[in-house]
């Protein structure tokens, strides 16, 4: 192999000794957990909105961000139960470009995956510890999992992570609600065989050790839209699309049949503006049909303290420095808008 090995990393139970959460925490967890499993499955009518920055790149910025979520999260309690976004690394392989926290805990200097490990735990119990949330991540390494499994609420399989078997394993033996995009080809039936396997058991090998799943009941689709052959970004939320995903949701016996949209990406052309247009066009067709509005459980926001995004190094506070957000003006206004319509 033409590769230098540099380091090994701690193995999962070192880092979880070294920064450990308190009984009252874990306590937190729980009862979020069993929040929003309640709405995946029906049992709770509010929506889940999954919302915040594209990547976490900055520890006080991105609490910052989520200090503010949670005044807005009481003014909305009976409507929305607020996940909010604490994504540490990006799945970018083509050498330019941050990859996430986890891979450079500080976006200016060479990667320390080590550091990041660290990095990326200390986070979420920080935002945990000062704000009562429970946050989403991506599930972008399955073996990494195990660092935040005592941590997290929800988990995104992203596009392209979708087809591969470890992430779908990995995803069965999950205890709580798993996300599975469509893939960036936009093939519904790659998502649905996704959803099939991540709800089924599994005997597969993780981490060294032969491990047995029980399946996971609340792995669901996120649509996020999909490029077509000439590289154009393609919605997949419209009308016609969620009546699609119904269908195929009927022709398998899955349990908890449910979707969030993901309203920036290709659904927006990554045009983070447009994803307060295309949330209400979402609601509006979940009023017009009653399977529809059974489905869709919730939505997944780019957004942070500043609009758009900036480059590594400019140093603008709370401005994103992957994908363009939406500023926290204009989404707290969303937040409003969204519980004023259900």
């Amino acid at each position: 192999m033409n590769v230098i090995f540099e380091k090994k990393l701690a193995i999962p139970m070192e880092v979880k000794e070294m920064y450990p959460i308190t009984a009252s925490m874990e306590q937190i967890v729980q009862k979020r957990s069993l929040e929003i499993k309640n709405i995946f499955s029906g049992a709770d009518n509010r929506l889940v909105l999954i919302i915040g920055p594209c990547s976490a790149d900055n520890e006080d910025s991105v609490i910052d961000y989520i200090s503010r979520l949670r005044e807005v999260q009481e003014k909305v309690s009976d409507k929305i139960l607020i996940i909010p976004r604490i994504y540490t690394g990006k799945p970018r392989t083509t050498g330019d470009g941050y990859k996430g926290l986890l891979h450079q805990p500080n976006p200016t200097e060479k990667p320390d995956m080590f550091k990041g490990i660290i990095a990326t735990r200390e986070l979420h119990i920080r935002a945990l510890e000062e704000t009562g949330f429970s946050c989403a991540d991506e599930m972008l390494y399955p073996e990494n999992y195990k660092y935040l499994d005592d941590l997290l609420g929800y988990i995104a399989v992203g596009a392209r992570s979708v087809e591969n078997q470890q992430h779908r394993l990995t995803a069965s033996g999950i205890d709580a609600p798993v996300g599975m995009k469509n893939p960036t080809g936009g093939d519904f039936s790659v998502m649905m065989n996704a959803i099939t396997a991540a709800q089924h058991k599994h005997t597969f090998i993780y981490r060294n050790w032969q491990v047995h799943s029980e399946g996971n009941p609340y792995a669901h689709a996120i649509l996020r839209g999909y490029a077509n052959k000439h590289g154009q970004s393609m919605p997949n939320y419209h009308y016609e699309d969620l009546i699609r995903l119904c269908e195929f949701y009927a022709e398998r016996d899955l349990a908890n049949p449910a979707v969030v949209i993901d309203t920036n990406h290709a659904n927006s052309g990554k045009n983070p503006f447009e994803q307060p247009r295309i949330v209400k066009e979402v609601l509006q067709s979940c009023k017009h049909n009653d399977d529809i509005r059974k489905i869709v459980k919730g939505f997944m926001i780019e957004s942070y303290i500043e609009d758009g995004s900036q480059k590594i190094g400019e140093g603008c506070y709370g401005k994103s420095i992957t994908d363009p957000c939406l500023g926290w003006e204009k989404s707290e206004k969303l937040i409003y808008d969204i519980a004023d319509m259900i």
